[in-house]
């Protein structure tokens, strides 16, 4: 991934979903020529560019159907879903048509990259980054790197990201990220609380919203607890830790929802159920508010550190 200009790299994109097109997007803000393969290595699919929700009209944005098509490419944003075998396909793939200096970074939540790498000819060109929808407006990248990888090459896509992106990136130098660990950990004692009939999913979504939906985007957890006074949430979590679900499996209540066809808002129905034209509303509203919150966190800088400290240990962030 060469650095001299970011701007005008040209970038592939692998993936067909929400989250590759707000990717695109994001590229095409920092003036990136991209190109968009939406093939599935195991079930090629072709699709146009109206189905990606790309502007017809930027000639800079293109969608192929073969990976060699887009072998100027100087870096590979892949995404795929959270399955092992198909990673590792669209690797090999990917690995046949670019030379071994174009960057691979491929979004991992549960699988280790140590794994993603194994069976690579450069697993040295392979990181995780993981994003969040909307990606065009939000400020989260969280990038996975290990000690197989170029740390040039990382340095660098942790640069592009913060400079050129306009992304707030965090760089864990670990096998997974830590994104979806915290949320599921926040989840799994949601689920005991529902479960034994503490509290409704309205209950949850009131209490999420209403207390650290005010302050995460503002501080955080650990410097919110130093605000708050980081003594008193020493006493309270020795407690409370002890109290904490430990379940290794999700709850009955949530696969018979699923088995009972509740996948969420594209079926109408998840732990809500919805009329027929309010998913809509609610992705034009989450979008919206995405791109106020963006302008609100933007008004009060955290202010970390110029140079971030790596996370060299899983699960605790130094």
């Amino acid at each position: 991934m060469n650095h001299t200009s970011p701007e005008r790299e040209p970038v592939l994109v692998t993936g067909w979903s929400k989250l590759t097109t707000g990717i695109i997007s994001c590229l095409r803000q920092a003036g990136h020529p991209v190109t968009v393969y939406a093939g599935n290595p195991l079930e090629s699919l072709p699709v146009s560019a109206n189905q990606l929700e790309i502007n017809p009209s930027d000639r800079f944005v293109t969608v192929v159907e073969q990976l060699e098509e887009a072998a100027d490419s100087s870096l590979v944003i892949a995404c795929t879903d959270e399955n092992e075998d198909q990673k590792k396909a669209l690797i090999r793939q990917l690995e046949t048509v670019f030379s071994p200096d174009v960057l691979i970074a491929i979004n991992t939540e549960s699988i280790p990259l140590s794994a993603l790498q194994e069976d690579a000819r450069h697993p040295e060109r392979i990181i995780g980054a993981n994003w969040t929808i909307p990606a065009d407006t939000t400020y989260f990248l969280e990038i996975i790197a290990n000690d197989k990888t170029d740390t040039r090459q990382v340095n660098a896509f942790y640069s592009t990201a913060r400079l050129v992106w306009q992304k707030d990136p965090y760089l864990i130098h670990s096998d997974n990220g830590i994104r979806t660990r915290l949320l599921c950990a926040m989840i799994r004692e949601a689920f005991f609380l529902v479960e034994n009939g503490y509290v409704t999913v309205e209950d949850v979504d009131r209490a999420c919203r209403n207390d650290p939906g005010y302050y995460l985007p503002f501080a955080g957890n650990f410097r919110y607890m130093d605000l708050m006074g980081t003594f008193i949430y020493g006493v309270v979590m020795q407690d409370l830790f002890p109290e904490l679900s430990k379940a290794r499996h999700v709850p009955r209540f949530f696969n018979e929802t699923v088995q009972d066809g509740g996948l969420g808002m594209v079926t109408e129905k998840g732990f809500y159920t919805y009329k027929k034209d309010e998913p809509e509303q609610w992705e034009e509203s989450f979008r919206e508010f995405s791109q106020q919150i963006r302008h609100l966190i933007s008004k009060y800088p955290f202010n970390y550190a110029e140079v971030p400290q790596r996370i060299t240990k899983q699960p605790v962030v130094q």
